[in-house]
């Protein structure tokens, strides 16, 4: 996994610039901590930072190739499962390889194929290629999203990175946010609407898209959408189906020239992954599959159940580790630390985030990376299979609004009334709302139960799994750790796509469908365990750090996130008992301590970013 970044201009000479592209370059360092390199012609820059992880000794980049008489330049931030293929397909039209190195055969591809070339592509990515026989650069973004690309286009100059800093330091781009961006934050955050960089004259290459920069302007495709039909298959056949495809897609996953882990939770997920990876690992005599797992300080004694958390995961761990026997490494952090990480994530994002949970998950990727450089997850089972609560509640089902923030009244209460005024979180919360349930794709003949559950999958897969990848993807890129995720395979989410819900269901359990598949996997104890997410700390210590913090922030004039809030309102809300600061900001794990987290966060960007509302 790398940083890439890059500046196209047709007015200026760029070489007269490599200290801006030197910059822009520089911000991407902790996503490649390995080597940094640059390529320039008279309009194109392209700059890129290394993570070591296929072929170290010859992989570097910007990757440039000659190719009869033009010339193609590479950058490129990602993985390809399917490389050992492409490779010997390529090798077969005559292409001679010079690395073992996934980059080198993306390259090649492109010269062979152009840009027809991604339909091929199994992997997840972002990259640019920069043709001289096009007189053209091109970008691409994997399928579902897992690899970031950001992108300003003004006048005829495109800049793009693989994060917003890269473009921030561009000494044209400056940081400002206008009423929508703003909104983006407030009414729907930590979410965001696909394709938009919440920064003016910022967006991002939506998930499956393409673009083409070149004299004439831009042009963007989708290259590839989740496609409705009819399932063909009983609940026996698909739950072979999906066994088979994640155990290819995690073998594909497993493959590393550096050490590979797994996270492990012990729930359904994660168990799966782990206990798929010893099996090959056995297999082909690698040894013991570590692992490691995350929780907080007194959490064992303060762990409050609830129906988005139903127990802890601590016991759950060890039945799993000792089960597979693996070499397992629990992480544990203490209140001090996940304050400190508050702002830590807002760099790493780049924005106001997911509060503490982002910061604990920054805090555990640096402890994994000291003893790994590749970690496999188990993030977007639940948004494909229905895992979560609201897939189940009839209250998030019926409400017309997205299920996992139905306190919209709640968020505006929060803003001060010009701050309310001006985004108006209800009516664009219900605005994009509706623009997503007019892009899903509908299967004609659907009764009505199937047609909801659809909407309800697609809003999940579109809108609320690009939050937890965005949060996955910077927190561990900033600790240098590259993670991937089995469950993102694009063969085993369009399969999935169209399971009916009552095959999903089997047995009448959230993700029944995955748990059958998984039978003679886990042990059953596991494998029926009730669905609980990523961990937080139930510490009290940690509820009156944050509010301490956030009230001195709230007695700070000078503070610029004052006229964007209703003081008085969260100067009630963060007395020490005041019951109602408890309600939920977002999805299961955003209540309390984490909206004042989150405005900890908010402030810390608009000080620290100097942002303009515009």
């Amino acid at each position: 996994m790398c940083g890439i970044t890059g500046w196209l201009n047709w007015q200026k000479n760029l070489t007269q610039f490599p200290n801006v592209l030197e910059a822009m370059t520089e911000t991407l360092a902790p996503r490649g901590p390995d080597a940094a390199g640059s390529w320039i012609n008279h309009h194109c820059a392209l700059g890129h930072r290394r993570l070591s992880v296929m072929d170290p000794a010859n992989g570097a980049q910007p990757m440039v190739r000659v190719f009869g008489e033009d010339t193609y330049s590479i950058v490129y931030n990602g993985e390809l499962y399917n490389a050992p293929e492409l490779k010997k397909e390529l090798e077969g039209r005559g292409h001679v390889f010079r690395t073992t190195c996934d980059t080198e055969v993306l390259l090649v591809a492109f010269i062979e194929w152009g840009r027809g070339c991604v339909d091929r592509l199994n992997g997840i990515f972002a990259f640019a290629v920069w043709s001289d026989k096009d007189d053209a650069l091109y970008l691409v973004r994997d399928r579902l999203g897992v690899k970031p690309l950001f992108y300003a286009y003004r006048d005829g100059e495109l800049l793009f990175g693989s994060e917003p800093k890269a473009i921030l330091a561009h000494p044209d781009f400056k940081a400002e946010v206008d009423q929508e961006g703003i909104s983006e934050i407030f009414a729907i955050g930590p979410a965001r609407t696909p394709g938009h960089g919440v920064y003016k004259g910022m967006a991002e290459l939506k998930p499956g898209h393409c673009m083409v920069a070149d004299k004439s302007g831009l042009s963007i495709r989708a290259y590839w959408t989740l496609e409705s039909k009819p399932h063909e298959e009983n609940v026996e056949e698909t739950a072979e189906k999906i066994r088979g495809l994640l155990k290819d897609t995690l073998e594909r996953q497993l493959i590393s020239d550096v050490p590979v882990c797994t996270l492990l939770s012990g729930g359904l997920d994660s168990s799966a992954l782990t206990a798929l990876a010893s099996t090959y690992y056995a297999s082909t005599g690698q040894g013991v599959v570590p692992t490691y797992s995350v929780d907080y300080v007194d959490n064992d004694k303060n762990f409050k159940s609830s129906v988005f958390q139903p127990n802890a995961d601590a016991p759950w761990i060890k039945r799993m580790s000792e089960h597979l026997g693996t070499i397992h490494h629990p992480v544990e952090f203490d209140t001090p630390e996940l304050v400190d990480s508050l702002r830590a994530a807002v760099i790493a994002r780049d924005m106001p985030g997911m509060a503490d949970v982002d910061g604990s998950l920054l805090l555990f990727c640096r402890e994994i990376k000291k003893g790994a450089t590749v970690a496999i997850s188990g993030e977007a089972a639940d948004e494909i299979f229905g895992g979560y609560p609201w897939f189940h509640r009839q209250d998030a089902l019926e409400a017309d609004t997205f299920p996992w923030a139905l306190k919209v009244k709640e968020r505006t209460s929060v803003l001060s009334s010009e701050a309310a005024a001006f985004i108006n979180p209800e009516v664009y919360a219900k605005n994009r709302y509706q623009q997503a349930l007019a892009e899903v794709p509908h299967l004609q003949g659907e009764d009505e139960k199937q047609r909801r559950m659809r909407e309800i999958s697609y809003l999940n897969v579109t809108r609320f799994m690009p939050t937890l990848l965005d949060r996955k993807d910077r927190m561990s890129m900033a600790c240098g750790l590259e993670v991937r995720v089995p469950y993102c395979d694009h063969r085993l989410v369009q399969y999935v796509w169209n399971i009916p819900w009552e095959i999903k269901t089997a047995g009448d359990r959230e993700k029944g469908i995955l748990r059958k598949a998984l039978q003679g996997i886990l042990p059953d104890d596991v494998l029926f365990r009730k669905k609980s997410p990523y961990p937080k700390t139930h510490n009290p210590n940690y509820m009156n750090a944050v509010r301490t913090e956030l009230r001195e922030i709230l007695h700070d004039p000078s503070s610029p996130l004052l006229p964007l809030v209703n003081v008085a309102g969260l100067k009630e809300m963060t007395k020490p008992d005041s019951p109602s600061s408890d309600f939920p900001w977002f999805g299961q794990l955003m209540t309390g301590p984490q909206l004042f987290a989150f405005l900890i966060q908010a402030d810390h960007w608009l000080r620290t970013y100097k942002i303009s509302i515009v």
